[in-house]
């Protein structure tokens, strides 16, 4: 070996130290110690990842948490972890498939029947690398799972929000919103690539969080979009095909170097969660625990409340 290719070697090495030194640096961390003693919590997706670990802070501040997850066997051991961590009882499973309407209208309905309160609600279930494939519901999975039912949750949800406030939403969307091609309400429905279906269900979130904060002025309800980071979370689980086996072991390889571990990225949600003096923000995107410009595509006049009346239609929420 010469001694330019060690030099190189020595080059990389200290390079990568540089870059996990800076991630680790500027990764946010909430510094709340907030009560959530007499709250309730739903975290959709949250069996592992970040939906875990916002969990689990929610329960060790004392709140009322309910596992809003798919698969009731992963959620059980989920929920008996965090009480077993937390030492906190009041942690419970409710399922709910993000990829069907039908679910989600049935777990709402049995939220707004049984639980008294609703004091924060996370959405944070979603999919990566689910291809052109299509719902009962007739509509891109990725889509309906990453978007289409987070409308449709949130709002069947805001009369016991209201009934709660002060309350908050948290909606976890990704700085790749403002990449893919660019994005329009027709698009919503037509397959371009994987990275386009994800990127433009990200800015439907925040498109979507920023209208409902202007239709919720005054109701005591806020809400709030997030960009978690790059976190190591098992996102591309249920990813097909060589461009998903690649992503995965790239997750689980060398990019596990650099990634955000899932308590890490959790923080930026738990912290539109807890802290306190933020419902003037209202809408806004956060990053790292602290409130960030719009994204270029988010600010597009107009766009937000098309998105609204087509997924309005979309989810048939006057039904």
């Amino acid at each position: 070996m010469t001694s330019y290719t060690v030099l190189s070697l020595v080059f990389i090495l200290i390079s990568a130290i540089v870059a996990k030194l800076y991630l680790k640096l500027i990764t946010g961390w909430c510094p709340s110690q907030q009560c959530m003693v007499g709250k309730t919590a739903i975290i959709t997706g949250a069996n592992t990842g970040i939906g875990f670990q916002t969990a689990l802070d929610f329960a060790k501040r004392g709140a009322r948490v309910i596992l809003a997850c798919r698969n009731y066997k992963k959620a059980e051991a989920a929920r008996r972890d965090i009480i077993k961590m937390t030492d906190n009882p009041n942690v419970f499973v409710k399922i709910v498939d993000m990829s069907s309407f039908e679910s989600v209208r049935a777990f709402a309905q049995e939220i707004n029947k049984t639980e008294e309160r609703l004091d924060v609600l996370v959405n944070n279930a979603a999919a990566a690398f689910l291809y052109d494939e299509k719902t009962k519901d007739g509509l891109l999975l990725g889509m309906q799972v990453n978007y289409f039912s987070l409308f449709l949750l949130t709002n069947l949800l805001l009369d016991l929000l209201k009934k709660s406030q002060p309350s908050r939403i948290v909606n976890t969307s990704s700085l790749l919103a403002e990449y893919g091609t660019a994005f329009s309400v027709d698009k919503l429905h037509k397959y371009n690539g994987n990275f386009d279906l994800y990127t433009h269900s990200k800015l439907a979130i925040i498109l979507f969080t920023k209208e409902l904060a202007k239709r919720l002025e005054g109701s005591g309800v806020t809400v709030y979009s997030v960009h978690p980071g790059a976190v190591k979370t098992d996102i591309f689980r249920d990813a097909e095909g060589w461009a998903g086996s690649f992503m995965t072991a790239l997750f689980k390889r060398w990019m596990n170097f650099f990634f955000k571990t899932s308590e890490e990225g959790a923080q930026t949600t738990i912290y539109c969660a807890v802290e306190k003096n933020i419902e003037k923000f209202s809408g806004h995107h956060f990053v790292d625990c602290r409130r960030v410009n719009d994204y270029k595509r988010a600010t597009v006049p107009g766009l937000g409340e098309q998105l609204w009346r087509e997924s309005e239609e979309v989810v048939n929420l006057t039904n």
